[in-house]
């Protein structure tokens, strides 16, 4: 009687319950490691030191409950604020409205740009997407200041109308003469796809150009 199944063992087997997978489902453009933050740290633990992997980890989730929206607002600025617009004389708020300044962002963000303390150089941030025994390149996960608006947003950049924010995007490459990143806004899903729904890589540079 040991070796006798039962006649209705598919449906015991659908009825069973052995609770939710700790398997991570989620479809991903994004390599694993290009999450993972830079340690400063010896591979060989010392006595009283915590293991490596245990830091980085701490350090990954610590990075991912940082939202630079929030943390901007903490401080008074507001996201929309930061990018330069055409200089409109007839639209100008009055004074006491305008709090500390009285004449319009006209600087580009760029001039404050600072990489002293960044922990990667460009070039390593890119070299994130690629993975071992994989010759193809993924985009990187980042977050750009863009102009929800696509269509004007690059006929003009500076339009009054446009509505700036901090939107997810796939980071594809890296120009180091202009030094400006080419990125890729993610859908709904979190995926970086182009028009027929393949994912964008090596830069969106394909065989055929």
């Amino acid at each position: 009687t040991k070796f006798k199944m039962p006649g209705n063992l598919k449906t015991l087997l659908d009825n069973q319950a052995v609770g939710p997978s700790t398997e991570d489902l989620t479809e991903s453009d994004f390599p694993v490691q290009s999450f993972k933050p830079k340690v400063q740290m010896p591979f060989k633990r010392l006595p009283g030191q915590n293991p490596r992997k245990v830091e980085v980890e701490r350090k990954r989730r610590l990075y991912l409950s940082f939202d630079i929206d929030e943390l901007l607002a903490s401080k008074g600025i507001d996201s929309n604020q930061l990018m330069p617009r055409h200089y409109d004389p007839d639209n100008m708020p009055p004074i006491e409205e305008t709090k500390d300044s009285v004449f319009p962002i006209y600087l580009p963000l760029e001039v404050f740009d600072n990489d002293e303390f960044d922990c990667r150089t460009p070039e390593e941030w890119i070299s994130l997407g690629l993975e071992p025994g994989c010759s193809d390149r993924k985009p990187v996960p980042g977050k750009a200041l863009l102009p929800t608006d696509d269509v004007l947003g690059h006929e003009d950049p500076k339009n009054q109308e446009l509505i700036y924010k901090w939107i997810d995007v796939g980071v594809l490459d890296y120009d180091k003469e202009t030094d400006l990143y080419l990125v890729h806004k993610t859908e709904k899903k979190g995926l970086v796809r182009d028009e027929e729904g393949r994912p964008i890589l090596n830069g969106g540079v394909t065989p055929e150009g």
